[in-house]
């Protein structure tokens, strides 16, 4: 089974109020250090497998470069890892290679230097089509970048092209969310990503709104119920224009689906590497499944990772793949087969009969024949849905 790759790159030109990744500003300085070691990491990939119990296999047929913001690397650090990565790796002719790039940074010779990479996917963080609300947030864009950026890069071949927006955003209002949506389809995009606005202690954003002030914004964000209302608009409208949910924030044109995301939510192996990155592979001793599997991360800060702290390793048991395949499953428009999952798990031992059907009985589940998936309510409330897979051993 072809492995996915995923690159982090934590450094951005600003830290954005809502951001909760593993990302900040750094000096330039710090790029060249960092790029040296990731490069480290990947050529000694399949040792690093070894070490954990994981089975490796060589073939990669997609490619994640994320962050944070990689396309503020320069050309000779962006093609320097994607070289390594070839020595290294079997990647498959028709591999899916994606970088994300924040609006703004796509000048003509990132886009010379992404095509002699072999990029072929693109994922811009617009957040926001409306210049106000992308500038209340940190973004340095506004929306006539986006149209002349996107225009440059199916000029140049690249038009398998993301865009990404976040529903709950700082002065965001009906009309401009709907502003926003009409900009989207508009622009054509095969894929879109629809977030909703994350409030917690890992953002700037979020600990302000917990705590009830006023600073980044804070008091012109939208409550929670209009925030769900854009996310359901959102869902209408795209799937209208063709372009059809299929998974919780992901919505594509036929055949743009995300490769590489789909690797996380069917459970497919995949590698990490950089900063607070993730991987899971098959246990050795069993490389054709990921009945049992391992997990395995980096450091999340830049200095442990830089200063090679140890990887937190995870065995993945039974119990805990059957939740996952549940989870990760359901985040998926076309739900989870029970036939399938029976086939590959003891599920007859668990009580996931019962929780199938007390989501049913909520209207958060619905079922047809064997197949399970989420209900539009069940989309909004996923969270609560995926903690009732969460079998306890006083379960069993």
């Amino acid at each position: 089974m072809p492995l996915g790759l995923y690159i982090s790159v934590p450094f951005c030109r600003t830290k954005c109020s809502y951001c909760n990744f593993a990302s900040d500003v750094f000096s330039k300085s710090a790029y060249e250090n960092y790029v040296a070691r990731v490069i480290e990491d990947i050529a000694n990939s399949r040792a690093a497998a070894a070490e954990v119990g994981g089975a490796f296999d060589a073939a990669v047929d997609s490619i994640y470069l994320g962050g944070g913001t990689p396309s503020i690397l320069d050309s000779s650090q962006l093609l320097r890892i994607f070289g390594v990565v070839r020595d290294q790796f079997a990647v498959t002719p028709d591999a899916e290679i994606t970088v994300e790039c924040a609006p703004g940074t796509l000048t003509n010779s990132l886009i010379e230097t992404l095509l002699r990479a072999g990029v072929n996917r693109v994922s811009l963080g617009v957040q926001s089509f409306v210049d106000q609300e992308a500038q209340s947030v940190g973004r340095l864009h506004n929306r006539s970048t986006v149209i002349e950026e996107v225009a440059r890069l199916r000029q140049s071949g690249l038009d398998n092209i993301n865009v990404d927006l976040i529903a709950g955003l700082p002065h965001q209002t009906a009309e401009s969310w709907t502003f926003s949506l009409s900009e989207l389809i508009a622009l054509g995009a095969p894929h879109a990503s629809v977030y909703m606005l994350e409030v917690d202690e890992d953002s700037r954003l979020g600990r302000e709104l917990i705590a009830g002030g006023t600073r980044y914004h804070a008091h012109f964000v939208p409550d929670d119920a209009a925030a769900s209302d854009f996310y359901v608009q959102a869902c209408e409208a795209l799937n209208s224009a063709g372009i059809r949910q299929y998974e919780i924030s992901n919505f594509a044109r036929p055949g743009r689906e995300s490769r590489h995301n789909l690797k996380y939510w069917t459970r497919q192996p995949y590698l990490g590497f950089g900063v607070d990155a993730h991987s899971m592979l098959p246990a050795n001793g069993n490389p054709s499944t990921l009945r049992e599997a391992i997990r395995f991360s980096a450091p999340d800060s830049l200095d442990a990772y830089m200063n090679r702290a140890p990887r937190t390793v995870t065995p993945v048991s039974l119990l805990a793949a059957i939740e996952e395949s549940f989870f990760l499953g359901l985040r998926l428009n076309r739900g989870v087969d029970l036939d399938v999952l029976g086939a590959q798990f003891p599920l007859d031992a668990l009580p996931c009969e019962s929780v199938i059907d007390e989501c049913l009985r909520d209207a958060l589940l619905e079922k047809r024949n064997e197949n399970v998936r989420l209900t539009a309510r069940g989309r909004l409330l996923s969270n609560e849905v995926f903690e009732r897979f969460l079998i306890s051993e006083a379960k069993l």
